[in-house]
């Protein structure tokens, strides 16, 4: 082990320990460990609200009782899950311009994270270029509901929610560096010594504003005269893996890709998502009417990411029962229920995976024989394929059973992928676990002495 971490460390950990030491990844990270209360929180509400969709038991006696209230106590799921990409745009401008302000760059972080909130917000509503003029969205459909450019989705604004993550992170490092460029280059109004901190901070922003306001507006009207967005944008690079789905290799590259941008600390799931759906539920129509086509319906939640993105159940699991780090148990008992439902996002910002190199394998690893394994389980016809439609947080072996109507053997075969994945996060979680309790050790030692 000792060897194999030897080498992880010159050819991956080293040049990924560079990565994070970039200004840019850090903010990512800051934004990522700031919102565990959120993500936290949201998942528990979350959580409760589909219990009744995982035991249909439970459905009479929840519409009887706490479904009345539902539309109220899932306002904290709306707006902490909801408008997770707000709390990126604000943290990643205010971490982000912090740390330039450590450096001696005449900054301040609250200007930092308004400037970046500004030009994210300036991206959110949609356009259109018709006979030369600009125009707002204006759709109300059965399928659609567009009001002067916004869109409106589940659960609130649409690109409010974590497929807007990566826009926000854009947005946030553009006004950050060109707030940074102004305030290098004295393009900035200078107040008296006199005028009190808040006013004067106000007004070195003023300029900076200006130019963040007219680089984002001229950003979004060429695009839109091109037929686009920043959010179509992003969809582009992804759009191929529509025609991977139903082989092997389509499958373990559509789980390299969630999983890439999963590490980066973009939702993953949200981005592909859109484009293999449509494809996922015709390959599940195709299996009622006689085929078998593994990869169909809820292929991923019943076979593949047990616990959420990277299979993390068993590393949850692993958190609450054998972790030595106060760090990693107290993280593990907090994410244990929302885990046991697919819901993870405490666990990956919060350990953090995101930008981890101690757990960056495991996190593509996982997934990728996870899936693998399943895919060649139906494929050679030893397990029934999917044709029912079971609801994503449904716990391990539960959506299995009932998405291949009723086959044992997808309950055996979940439970082989769940031990599959924990046999591959063992060693690299053990390490990481030993590592923080040294530091954590350390830190106590210190106090210690210090008193």
């Amino acid at each position: 082990m000792n060897k194999g971490f030897a080498i992880l460390e010159k050819y991956l950990m080293g040049p990924m320990g560079k990565l994070a030491s970039f200004r840019f990844v850090r903010a990512i990270m800051g934004a990522g460990l700031a919102s565990i209360p959120f993500t936290i929180v949201g998942s528990m509400f979350l959580v409760f609200n589909i219990l009744p969709l995982t035991f249909s038991g439970l459905e009479n006696f929840f519409n009887a009782t706490f479904f009345k209230f539902s539309d109220l106590y899932m306002l904290v799921n709306k707006c902490t899950m909801g408008i997770l990409s707000l709390y990126f745009s604000i943290v990643i401008g205010y971490e982000y311009t912090k740390i330039y302000e450590e450096e001696g760059v005449g900054v301040n972080p609250l200007n930092g994270a308004l400037l970046s909130v500004a030009a994210f917000f300036m991206c959110i509503p949609e356009l259109v270029h018709e006979n030369g003029k600009f125009v707002l969205v204006q759709s109300l459909t059965k399928t659609e509901s567009v009001v002067g450019g916004w869109r409106i989705g589940g659960s609130s604004l649409d690109r409010l929610g974590t497929s807007g993550i990566f826009t926000a992170i854009i947005m946030g490092a553009l006004a950050v560096n060109l707030y940074v460029f102004c305030v290098k280059k004295n393009l900035i109004v200078k107040m008296p010594d006199a005028v009190p901190p808040g006013v004067s901070r106000a007004f070195t922003a003023l300029i900076p504003a200006f130019v963040i306001t007219f680089a984002t507006l001229i950003i979004n009207g060429v695009l839109v005269a091109l037929g686009t967005d920043i959010f179509k944008m992003i969809a582009i690079p992804f759009g191929f893996v529509t025609n991977l789905t139903n082989s092997w290799l389509g499958v373990c590259v559509i789980l390299f890709l969630i999983h890439a941008l999963w590490i980066v600390g973009i939702h993953g799931a949200n981005i592909i998502s859109p484009f293999i759906t449509p494809i996922t539920l015709a390959n599940l129509e195709t299996n009622i009417t006689g085929g078998h086509i593994p990869f169909a319906g809820e292929f991923n939640n019943s076979f593949v990411i047990m616990g959420g993105s990277g299979a993390t159940l068993g590393l949850c699991l692993y958190l609450v029962f054998l972790a030595k780090s106060d760090q990693l148990k107290i993280l593990g008992k907090a994410s244990i229920v929302p885990s046991i439902f697919n819901i993870n996002e405490p666990l990956v910002f919060g350990i953090p995976i995101v930008y981890n190199p101690y757990l960056a394998i495991p996190f593509f690893l996982a997934p990728i024989c996870a899936g693998s394994i399943a895919y060649w389980a139906i494929k050679l016809e030893f397990v029934n394929p999917i044709i029912a439609q079971v609801p994503w947080p449904s716990p391990i072996g539960l959506g299995a059973f009932i998405g291949t109507a009723g086959d044992f053997r997808a309950v055996i075969l979940a439970l082989l992928t769940f031990f599959v994945a924990f046999a591959i996060y063992y060693p690299f979680i053990k390490f990481y676990d030993t590592k923080l309790l040294k530091e954590e050790q350390s830190n106590a030692s210190q106090e210690a002495v210090t008193q």
